[in-house]
């Protein structure tokens, strides 16, 4: 006897739980859901859709623009990459899907200054003040990152005191490690001359 078809789950049962999925992790590919359920991409797609929830571009885009609301350091301009999560003096995450305009023509492969820029922007974006600026870094760039990649930056802060934080940041494309950083981020808590703070000398 041969093996016997695999039962696929009703249409309506699928649909309930990749709702519950996709709640729980927003970024959830839907390649990654399509092999969850055994179904096609395009199944997965019009499965989405009935339930109006939208590609994973405008979910990361939804996130970012709530999160983005709790930076105080950067205009969300000069953030590289989408902010997903943010606990201020805490932890941060952000993407960076690598495009054209990242890349050497001639190889595909990100240029590093994107990388490090995603991970300097992060490192500022986590500072629970209205001025931060690096104060020095050492980076490390582990694999080469190629066009079509989601580099995904998580960043945590190591030490801190009232004049200075100490920020790791690690990046990964899926599960492997591509870039990891240290950041010495000068805060507005630094008192200058006249014990003014640097917050006080901006304004």
């Amino acid at each position: 006897m041969g093996d016997q078809p695999v039962a696929k789950r009703p249409k309506a049962e699928r649909q309930q739980e990749l709702q519950e999925m996709v709640d729980k992790n927003p970024f959830t590919t839907d390649e990654a859901l399509s092999e969850a359920f055994e179904v096609s991409v395009q199944t997965i797609r019009l499965d989405r859709m009935a339930l109006g929830i939208p590609e994973l571009r405008e979910r990361i885009k939804h996130v970012a623009r709530r999160r983005f609301d709790e930076v105080k350091a950067l205009g969300e301009d000069e953030v590289i990459g989408e902010i997903v999560d943010l606990t201020l003096d805490h932890t941060a995450i952000s993407v960076l899907d690598i495009q054209k305009e990242h890349v050497f023509s001639r190889t595909g492969i990100a240029r590093g200054h994107h990388l490090f820029a995603q991970a300097n922007s992060l490192a500022v974006a986590i500072i629970d003040e209205a001025l931060a600026l690096t104060a020095s870094s050492e980076v490390q760039f582990i694999r080469q990152v190629k066009e079509g990649e989601r580099v995904v930056a998580k960043a945590v802060v190591k030490d801190q005191t009232p004049a200075r934080t100490v920020v790791g940041v690690e990046s990964y494309v899926g599960s492997d490690h591509v870039f990891s950083g240290t950041f010495r981020m000068y805060r507005t808590g630094e008192e200058l001359e006249g014990g003014k703070t640097a917050n006080e000398t901006s304004n």
